[in-house]
């Protein structure tokens, strides 16, 4: 019998490193990264299912009414949405997917996939969490207190996630989700049927004998 992927949903405040992080778990595993759909224009260099996956508005609203999609939302006027099918098809596969979404969509995610792993990023310390953000270079002195003040905002959402992962250091929090990963595979839940089918039913019996 083919054993289900996981979902991995990974999210966190700006500035907590989420995308090196995935990066990292990228390099070290054999996950697939789920690719988004969006309705605005490609950026230079951005290539079509590979950045993104370039639709049309029309389109994009089809699929919603198909309910073709995990997530969506409107952004600046813009859509973006996770793809349900090619998501599913993977994991039904048996390949382990990582989608690194942001707060919002993670917790649209959750409704719909209750079966998935949320692990939340967070950083050492606040305080660390300003230092990695005016590091960037890429913010005004306003977008830098409009950003901190959301992440205040959205740490508080971190009791809807399963796991808390703090982003110390790349490599350790990379460790820590892989931790966190072998052990959501040994699930009794999730590896039940495998059980019985492999023991033809007599673990029931060992346990109540």
């Amino acid at each position: 019998m083919n054993k289900k992927g996981l979902l991995i949903v990974i999210s966190g405040p700006s500035g907590t490193g989420k995308g090196t992080v995935c990066k990292k778990l990228l390099q070290r595993n054999d996950f697939w990264i789920s690719v988004s759909a969006t309705t605005r224009a490609p950026r230079k260099g951005e290539v079509d299912g590979e950045n993104y996956y370039f639709i049309s508005k029309e389109e994009f609203i089809k699929r919603i009414d198909n309910e073709d999609f995990l997530e969506h939302a409107e952004v600046y006027g813009n859509y973006y949405g996770t793809p349900k099918s090619k998501v599913l098809e993977q994991i039904d596969n048996g390949k382990d997917v990582i989608l690194e979404i942001d707060i919002q969509g993670a917790l649209k995610v959750k409704e719909n996939y209750h079966d998935g792993v949320f692990i939340f990023i967070l950083p050492p310390s606040m305080e660390e969490l300003k230092k990695r953000i005016i590091n960037r270079g890429t913010e005004t002195e306003e977008s830098l207190m409009t950003r901190f003040k959301s992440a205040y905002k959205e740490i508080n959402f971190v009791s809807k996630y399963n796991y808390a992962v703090v982003n110390d250091t790349v490599e350790e929090a990379v460790r820590k989700i892989e931790c966190i990963l072998i052990a959501e595979k040994c699930r009794v839940d999730r590896i039940k049927s495998t059980i019985f089918d492999s023991r033809e039913g007599l673990i029931h019996e060992q346990f109540y004998d």
